[in-house]
């Protein structure tokens, strides 16, 4: 097929996906990302001709929306939005998380829940992809409030839900304390004590290294794409953004391998601290996310030496390796500009589709190794995939056991990411890589299972 052809093709797909989902920008942006690598593939392979795979993965075989009625702690009656978006189950149950934000919409989820299919599909674990949540706010909230809100959340999505039909999980919003709520639930109205959740506290089925799993999975793929480089996370300066569960395990595993992580951030700016965040600075992160305060700027109550900078993002830092770890859209094509000048020479991405396609392709074009979160931080989902596993064989692994798992199924992903993404240069295209490797196995699936 000739190039002139396939760019039609990319065209005319996007502009149906723009038509059928309009005023859901996130999702058309994560949907276009995988189309510009996938449909070239898929013209290389005649077995995939005139199936519409990816027209297939891009509609949710089911969105669940309904009403969410709780009752505050004045006895005010309150009403949310949940959603639960089951977007493939080609290759096992659906699978992803639970996010409770004032920003949770039907385009964040379904962004979230296809890209979810490409990152479940490269852990290689059997677990198809899904996503849900509710606009519902925690910051602020009581226990109680909370607890009341989950109790009322879940009687509705316990009707969706199963070991073998959709595992859910944590998010933004959803912790442990939620996590236990929603649980708690599930199990009154089913009565049933099965794996339905993921993310549990250890005393009722959790896994351990749970809540660092995504950041410790973030650095072992840095580590192997700076090793196509000749080159290691010792000595290197990091820049972090966030300073949730995820930047937590990231700056962790940063300080464990001998890296320094100079920078954290939240919705009020960036800190920057020039000594590198370790030892019991780490500790502290976790006590200002616990608090239930979400700014930034409290870090220098215990650590005044380290410098804040309000309404800014950490990009502009001179640092080795670049790890966005907060949120969607977070770097944009100037934050790259910077990045690439001050001699970055590695962004890997921890947030879901935290850069801009702008950006990405800035990245790209400058031959800057770069990961999409879809492979990157796959390494909390494959932890969960770990959870199930340990719940269905009703035993607990150590954490030297999950977390040595947690490293040979990153590694597993980096080198798929890298035969696919391999160019002619010798470059690795690491989103065409991420992009192509998950299609393959769903893609395998579905042509095995029929027009379903």
């Amino acid at each position: 097929m000739e190039q002139h052809e396939i760019d039609q093709q990319i065209k005319d797909f996007i502009a149906k996906i723009e038509a059928k989902n309009p005023n859901e920008p996130e999702f058309i942006q994560a949907v276009k990302e995988v189309a510009i690598t996938v449909i070239p593939f898929i013209a290389t392979k005649p077995q995939y001709h005139g199936m519409k795979l990816l027209e297939r993965m891009a509609e949710p075989e089911r969105a669940i929306i309904f009403r969410v009625p709780w009752v505050d702690d004045n006895g005010e009656i309150q009403v949310n939005r949940g959603f639960r978006i089951q977007m493939n189950s080609a290759i096992g149950p659906y699978k992803g998380g639970i996010r409770f934000h004032p920003t949770v919409n039907l385009s964040v989820l379904k962004f979230l829940a296809f890209e979810q299919v490409f990152k479940n599909s490269l852990t290689t674990l059997p677990m198809g992809g899904g996503k849900g949540g509710s606009d519902f706010d925690p910051q602020g909230k009581s226990d109680m409030e909370v607890m009341r809100f989950c109790q009322s959340f879940m009687t509705e999505l316990c009707k969706h839900i199963g070991p073998e039909t959709d595992v859910p999980a944590g998010d933004i919003g959803v912790g442990a304390r939620e996590i236990g709520y929603l649980f708690g639930q599930y199990k009154r109205i089913r009565n049933e004590f099965t794996g339905v959740l993921t993310g549990k506290g250890l005393a009722y089925g959790g896994s351990l290294i749970r809540p660092e799993a995504t950041g410790f999975g973030v650095v072992y793929f840095t580590e192997q794409m700076l090793k196509t480089i000749n080159q290691d996370l010792k000595g290197k300066t990091v820049c972090v953004s966030g300073f949730g569960n995820v930047s937590w395990g990231v700056i962790k595993k940063i300080d464990e391998l001998g890296g320094k992580t100079v920078t954290i951030s939240g919705p009020d700016g960036y800190i920057y601290d020039e000594e590198g965040i370790s030892g019991e600075k780490i500790d502290y992160l976790l006590a200002l996310r616990a608090s239930g305060n979400n700014r930034a700027e409290d870090y220098l109550k215990k650590y005044p030496k380290a410098k804040f900078f309000a309404g800014k993002r950490p990009w502009e830092v001179k640092c080795d390796v670049a790890i966005p770890a907060a949120t969607q859209n977070e770097l944009d094509l100037e934050d790259a500009k910077k990045l690439v000048a001050n001699g970055c020479m590695c962004v890997t991405e921890a947030a879901n589709m935290p850069s801009t396609l702008e950006a990405i392709n800035y990245f790209l074009e400058s031959k800057v190794l770069f990961s999409p979160g879809k492979a990157s931080n796959a390494g909390g989902v494959a932890t969960s995939g770990l959870e199930m596993t340990q719940n269905s064989i009703r035993l607990n692994w150590t954490s030297e056991e999950v977390d040595a798992r947690l490293k040979e199924i990153m590694i597993g992903i980096h080198k798929a990411c890298r035969d696919y993404g391999k160019e002619a240069d010798g470059y690795v295209n690491y989103v065409k890589g991420a992009n192509i490797a998950g299609f393959v196995k769903v893609a395998e699936a579905m042509l095995a299972q029929g027009v379903v």
